[in-house]
């Protein structure tokens, strides 16, 4: 296919171009209704474009023109069969997928690493979870993929699940070997679906983790404004129907169901353009960001008290390969955390970091960084060392990790529940019913429907101490908490 054709971009540009005097929404026709400081600073052109689905620019809801033609490049670009463009992010991709496979008593094999719009379409759906848990790292503090192995022993034990869940790669870019577990999965006639909201570049460049299409996964919900150049929000949700294991019209029903009617065209003419740019210059734009995150991994590597990980991590069934883009940094040898590393390098050199955790920061280096702006990041975390490494002076921060908790109800029933408000610090022994989680990543610490038992609490408590957002709870200081008033445990 031709991909330098924007059939989307290009029809909303026409479009603008014949000024059609306008009496539909949105209101602010053209920027002219809008506040005159937002329209400078925005500008006409994307005003102009800031448009609905009026027949001749189609709707995202039944697509029958530009927005299907747009659709099958993207799905040509990803190496999919169908391609459904997403302007709810990943997160709505993410829950489309489980809502098409999973009906109420359903299970669906999950890591216990997931992002919480995994679980919020467990509740809607009123699936089971059996979680698997992912690998730790004990050195980092940190979770990795999921291996072949351990799914393969949930297959065993649920051999009726509906689906399994995968990330690809994580947030800290490992992957595990997607394309044995889909082999096994599909040994098993179970679907595999793909979280793969970091790895949108990764389908472009071989020295990059394999793809979720290229492993043969059956659906991967992918952020492409995440890496790829469109515009926040924006993503898509890729189909492999080769197997049979998908209908896509299930597809199409269920995105529609979760999807906005005033569906903004800035965003899906980003992913229009976005799925260009990555297919004609996908290549040569990674070959060059992947040199410059070596070139980064290497010089931090040489900082006192600082650690990177890089290709030397691989091996185990968890880490079979890297996404070298994703710059991992380790401060618990300065003997300060993640978070006040986060905030030093905002207030000393005006950085912002993609995340930050008790015991690293992370990094994204893409396309869009130079040689100044990478340069700026060393040089700061140089005087970072020289500020808190001090030989034989410091306490190193020790990694804790909680056990993951006992489920006890199906999510959806504890979510839904007869609940009391207790003090948090008080809830061990108890069945929660909201969720508490660190955003980012978003990935739950606790889930509705698990047992609390103190380590969990001690975990929170530490996060909360230290600044990190921990997130979740009506309760925003996380003082108090829903638990469960009285429950028969479903294991």
């Amino acid at each position: 296919m031709d991909h330098h054709r924007t059939p989307l971009f290009t029809r909303l540009k026409e479009h603008a171009a014949n000024n059609p005097v306008q009496f539909h929404i949105p209101g602010h026709k053209k920027g002219m209704g809008t506040d005159e400081e937002f329209r400078q600073f925005v500008g006409d052109n994307a005003l102009s474009i800031d448009l609905i689905n009026i027949a001749p620019l189609d709707d995202l809801h039944q697509p029958s023109g530009v927005i299907e033609e747009a659709q099958r490049l993207a799905a040509d670009a990803f190496g999919a069969d169908h391609t459904y463009f997403s302007v709810q992010g990943t997160s709505g991709a993410i829950m489309t997928m489980i809502l098409s496979v999973c009906s109420p008593g359903d299970k669906i094999i999950v890591p216990r690493n997931i992002h919480k719009s995994v679980m919020s379409a467990i509740i809607f759906s009123g699936a089971k979870p059996v979680f698997v848990s992912p690998a730790q790292d004990p050195n980092l503090g940190i979770d990795h993929g999921i291996t072949t192995s351990s799914v393969e022993r949930a297959l065993k034990r649920h051999p009726d699940a509906k689906a399994v869940l995968v990330i690809n790669p994580t947030y800290f870019g490992i992957s595990a070997h997607l394309e044995e577990i889909v082999e096994l999965a599909h040994n098993y006639n179970v679907p595999v679906l793909v979280d793969e909201a970091h790895g949108v570049h990764i389908h472009f460049h071989e020295d990059l983790p394999i793809s979720a299409m290229q492993a043969g996964a059956d659906m991967a919900a992918t952020s492409v404004h995440k890496l790829g150049g469109s515009m926040t929000q924006s993503s898509v949700l890729n189909l492999n129907t080769k197997n049979g294991y998908v209908n896509p019209q299930r597809v199409q029903t269920i995105i529609s169901m979760l999807t906005t009617t005033s569906t903004s065209y800035l965003l899906l003419a980003s992913l229009d353009t976005a799925r260009r740019n990555l297919a004609l210059n996908g290549q040569e734009m990674f070959d060059k960001t992947i040199k410059m995150a070596g070139y980064v991994r290497d010089q931090i590597n040489e900082i006192e008290g600082l650690y990177c990980f890089g290709k030397e991590i691989l091996g185990g069934e968890a880490t079979y390969a890297m996404d070298p883009t994703k710059i991992t940094v380790h401060v618990r040898h300065l003997g300060i955390t993640g978070y006040e590393t986060e905030n030093w390098l905002r207030d000393h050199y005006n950085i912002e970091v993609e995340l930050s955790d008790m015991y690293n920061i992370l990094c994204l280096i893409t396309p869009g960084d130079t040689e100044d702006s990478v340069n700026t990041l060393l040089e700061a975390l140089r005087e970072l060392s020289k500020t808190y490494y001090k030989v034989g002076e410091v306490k190193e921060l020790v990694v804790k990790i909680p056990e993951i908790p006992q489920l006890s109800l199906i999510p959806r029933d504890a979510f839904y529940a007869d609940t009391e408000v207790i003090p948090f610090k008080e809830s061990a022994g108890r069945i929660i019913a909201e969720f508490i989680y660190v955003y980012p990543p978003g990935i739950p610490i606790l889930l509705p429907g698990e047992v609390v038992s103190q380590d969990n609490i001690d975990y929170i408590v530490d996060h909360v101490d230290v600044g990190l957002p921990v997130k979740g709870p009506e309760d925003r200081y996380i003082n108090q908490v829903k638990v469960i008033v009285e429950a028969d445990p479903i294991f």
